[in-house]
């Protein structure tokens, strides 16, 4: 009898990098952080991959967000493994207090929520600061920036900057766009603490 062939490798989005690296980096017992809640689905993905041993911990500033994501954890069965917080994601290390093997961030707006509510530069900087601070050594952290609307597009720019500043000694950076994808399509930045 055969094997069955590996799946073919498809080259997708930003978001589809982005999980691949959370698959390939959170193991079971891991402590993970979702900066940007939005409707769970970040969240629900690490709870999956830190296991009944790891923990999750979630940002949002929007109640919506919370509920959403309460009810989707809930609905799977590993609401035990998360701490929802309903603050800005700048104010991270107010609750986290160990060190984490992922951060990730998806920039924007609620999912089906008000566009005029979105993450900004300022409180974005704060927290990716913070965020790498809080990575364990191999940790990594994953960012969807979606520069489609005016904010987006400066913490776009912003990112870029600052992420390129950083020592190639102490963190790697990879910078994911798609070249034909039109203006305005999400990017990916993927950074890793090294050891």
């Amino acid at each position: 009898m055969e094997e069955p062939a590996e799946p073919i490798y498809e080259l997708k989005s930003a978001r589809y990098l982005a999980r691949d690296v959370l698959r390939r980096a959170v193991r079971p017992g891991d402590r993970a952080v979702d900066a940007t809640m939005g409707n769970g689905h970040d969240t629900l993905f690490l709870c999956e991959a830190v296991g009944p041993g790891g923990h999750v911990f979630s940002f949002d500033i929007q109640a919506q967000a919370l509920e959403n994501t309460e009810r989707l954890l809930t609905e799977n069965g590993v609401r035990g493994r998360a701490s929802l917080f309903q603050t800005g994601h700048q104010e991270m290390d107010r609750f986290v207090r160990e060190k984490v093997r992922a951060v990730v961030f998806n920039l924007g707006w609620l999912p089906g929520g008000n566009h005029e509510m979105t993450t900004r530069w300022e409180t974005t900087r704060e927290a990716v600061t913070k965020a790498l601070n809080l990575l364990e050594p191999m940790g990594v952290l994953v960012l969807c920036a979606y520069p489609g609307h005016d904010e987006g597009a400066r913490e776009l720019r912003e990112l870029s900057g600052l992420f390129a500043s950083l020592s190639n000694r102490e963190y790697n950076v990879l910078h994911q766009r798609f070249l034909n994808a039109g203006p305005g399509a999400p990017e990916c930045f993927v950074i890793q603490k090294q050891r």
